[in-house]
């Protein structure tokens, strides 16, 4: 009958220790694949409650929303992933200490260092995810997602116009519209200008046209008449007008970005720390060495986390009264290196240098690992040691 654990008393060869850590790194993979779901999901909802009132409310349709949460998705996935690498390596920890695997394995001559070896491939290989999340996909997609705000937001057919409802575009403006043909054509249109505190200018046509201009956006009407009135003594004077032009640069804001974000440039492009892109940013070095370096060091945190998951549930294997508080210590240990890593972040924009604090927290984090397996190994020499005065 073949034993349900690999490599069991099988001597460890090659092919036994590679199957050992291919056994544990589809654990590791699966069970991240799932928490990685559940987390993106959970921070994509909450997300996409206030990104569909913002674009539904201004008149986008289901596709817009749809475009901008996607653009959105990679940024998300890459703050999730080392606390999914996190949440893998204890609940696989876990559950191979509680079907005693792991004690089997030992038990073949592992060392707890050996034990780790999967968990660091597998850490390695979440942190070459975010390191493409970091340098490519987010860069591109924050870029497109500005591009398509700036787009939707000089979007005034989408934004204001509403058939058969008065709508307000501006404090002052009221616009009603009877029928927006297939054509664009806004039919039997009616504009009331109140902005003017001396003057009321109302505006009526059979039908208009917005027209996109260098000057910006201009509303052309079509066989209609302007009404203007003096509060003043009350006069009125009406206009008839075969076209008229009306300018809606007042109304619509010019939403177009005059310089890229730090966020969309290529981490080539901020290393190189240009005067053209100082100028451009409007920021100082230190803080296009921040970005750079920090696209570097962050992804490395999925590796540290996914060790102190695992090493901490590894001393667990050793006590006699459970893994609470061996995970209690991964959770605190992972808030610890937390912690470095903002603070870290504040010192690279303090100092010409300080981008190298950036790499302090997935080093302490790994030392913490390391520190971890030792004091599992000890423990489990400790263990196997006789009382005095009793053979060995």
């Amino acid at each position: 009958m073949e034993s349900r654990y690999p490599c069991a008393g099988k001597p460890q060869g090659r092919g036994a220790v590679s199957r050992f850590d291919r056994y544990i790194f589809s654990q590791l993979l699966g069970v991240f694949g799932f928490f990685s779901l559940i987390l993106v999901s959970v921070y994509w909802i909450n997300r996409a409650v206030g990104l569909f009132d913002t674009l539904i409310g201004d008149g986008q349709t289901a596709l817009v929303f749809v475009e901008f949460s996607l653009l959105a998705l990679p940024n998300v996935i890459g703050l999730v992933l080392p606390i999914s690498a996190f949440a893998a390596a204890v609940y696989v920890a876990n559950r191979l200490t509680q079907d005693s695997e792991l004690v089997v394995m030992q038990a073949t001559g592992f060392s707890a260092f050996r034990l780790a070896r999967p968990v660091l491939y597998f850490g390695l290989s979440v942190t070459a995810m975010m390191l493409v999340l970091a340098h490519v996909l987010v860069p591109a997609s924050q870029s497109e997602l500005v591009k398509r705000s700036t787009e939707v937001s000089q979007n005034v057919s989408a934004r204001f116009l509403r058939d058969g409802q008065f709508t307000h575009p501006a404090p002052g403006i009221t616009l009603y519209i009877r029928e927006l043909a297939q054509s664009g054509e806004l039919l039997d249109m009616f504009l009331a200008d109140d902005r003017d505190p001396d003057l009321r200018n109302t505006y009526t046509a059979r039908k208009a046209l917005f027209a996109r201009t260098e000057t910006g956006p201009k509303l052309v009407m079509f066989d209609g008449m302007v009404q203007t009135l003096a509060k003043e003594g009350a006069r009125l004077s009406v206009t008839r007008f075969v076209d008229f032009t009306y300018d809606l640069g007042g109304l619509v804001e010019d939403d177009a970005p005059q310089s890229r974000g730090v966020g969309e440039i290529p981490t080539a492009e901020l290393l190189m720390e240009s005067p053209a892109l100082l100028a451009e940013t409007g920021v100082d070095a230190q803080t296009l060495r921040e970005a750079a370096h920090s696209r570097f060091a962050q992804p490395f945190l999925a590796t540290a986390a996914a060790l102190i998951g695992f090493s901490a549930l590894l001393v667990g294997a050793f006590s006699r009264f459970g893994l609470w508080r061996q995970i209690i210590v991964a959770i605190v240990l992972l808030i610890v290196v937390q912690v470095i890593s903002t603070y870290s972040s504040g010192l690279a924009l303090l100092y010409p240098r300080g981008w190298t604090t950036l790499y302090a927290a997935p080093i302490v984090g790994t030392i913490f690992a390391a520190a971890l397996l030792w004091l599992s190994q000890r423990a489990r020499h400790l263990k196997r040691r006789p009382p005095a005065g009793l053979p060995a």
